[in-house]
């Protein structure tokens, strides 16, 4: 009765003012605004320091702006491509020089091969700068190794994506640096996580990570195993992430005093200690499913014991692309399968 009262209130607003209804998508409302059948829009909201956000339907993508140029985070999907360098042309007018992906689902790389169209390669990399007709036609993608040969088709398996939306500039260790826009940019590789192929990006003096499909406020993480997902690798992505994030002097406070912000793959911004909360569930859940497999409970035996349960009114789902059944299952096999 009293969750009715409260969605009403919402509801009427998001009939009435529309900005509102962007907003509440950006906060983690999503069921809501979707219930309004809204068009598909693209919003841009600042995050701190010279990093923004990019919201609409699918994923979440970083824009990071200064006098060196436009860095994107992911590309979105390509039906929303034109709203997305829309948006993009509020915040900067300069060229797009790179785009990071941080893994190859389709709400993250669709508008590769359109944006990166409509930018231009820094020639000669940040200290040759760029020397105008000398440099590339197109931005620099930039992705772990995995995603460029998933994209391609490597070995023949999967159907490859267009060339022109492939990766340009993969890495193969642990992380790649770069320098733009006045701030040290470090690009993680977490293996084995929502894919094999996951990369976080970290604004340094922006103090902003935007994470990937690792993180989501929108419902429990998507756990690809046919991509070389494991549930153990999104509670190190996640113990990683509480390494770096730094709470501020008030969580939720004014802008210099937030500490690390994070741009999950899904939802809203988030601080440190959203990011703790959604840790700790995380964690605990594997725990619970560890302990049932080591009972000898099987998937349909845990699927009943339903180890998400205190968690399920905030991140459930019993319909769309990512459900809490498939997750529990995810999490199973992952903890199942024989390590070599």
């Amino acid at each position: 009765m009293r969750r009715k009262a409260c969605g009403a209130f919402p509801r009427a607003l998001l009939a009435l003012v529309p900005a509102f209804a962007a907003f509440l998508a950006a906060a983690g409302f999503e069921p809501l605004v979707r219930a309004q059948e809204r068009p598909s829009e693209v919003h841009v909201l600042p995050v701190q320091g010279n990093v923004y956000v990019l919201t609409g339907d699918g994923g979440n993508i970083t824009l990071q702006v200064g006098d060196d140029g436009v860095l994107l985070v992911n590309s979105g999907q390509v039906a929303l491509t034109e709203k997305v360098l829309a948006a993009i042309r509020t915040v900067s007018d300069k060229p797009i020089h790179y785009l990071i992906n941080t893994d190859d689902d389709e709400d993250n790389v669709g508008g590769n091969e359109s944006i990166a169209k409509v930018g231009r390669t820094i020639a000669g990399g940040n200290v040759v700068g760029n020397i105008g007709e000398s440099a590339g036609s197109t931005a620099t993608v930039i992705a772990y190794q995995t995603v460029l040969d998933r994209m391609s088709a490597a070995a023949g398996k999967g159907t490859a994506a267009p060339e022109g939306a492939w990766p340009t500039d993969t890495y193969t260790l642990d992380h790649k640096d770069l320098f733009f826009n006045g701030e040290g940019i470090r690009v993680f590789h977490q293996p084995a996580a929502h894919s094999d192929g996951d990369s976080m990006v970290f604004f340094r003096r922006s103090d902003v990570i935007s994470v990937g499909d690792i993180f989501l406020t929108t419902g429990y993480p998507v756990i690809d195993l046919q991509k070389g997902g494991s549930i153990q690798g999104v509670v190190d992505g996640l113990n990683h992430l509480m390494r770096l994030a730094i709470p501020g002097a008030v969580q939720g406070g004014p802008t210099d005093e937030r500490g690390t912000m994070l741009i999950p793959g899904h939802g809203r911004i988030c601080d440190e200690g959203d990011l703790a909360f959604y840790q700790e569930m995380i964690t605990i859940i594997r725990d619970r499913v560890q302990d049932m497999i080591k009972k000898g409970m099987t998937l349909e035996q845990v699927k009943a014991a339903r180890p998400t349960i205190d968690y399920d009114p905030r991140y459930g789902k019993d319909a769309g692309p990512w459900t809490t059944d498939m997750f529990v299952e995810a999490v199973y096999r992952s903890l199942s399968e024989k390590k070599h």
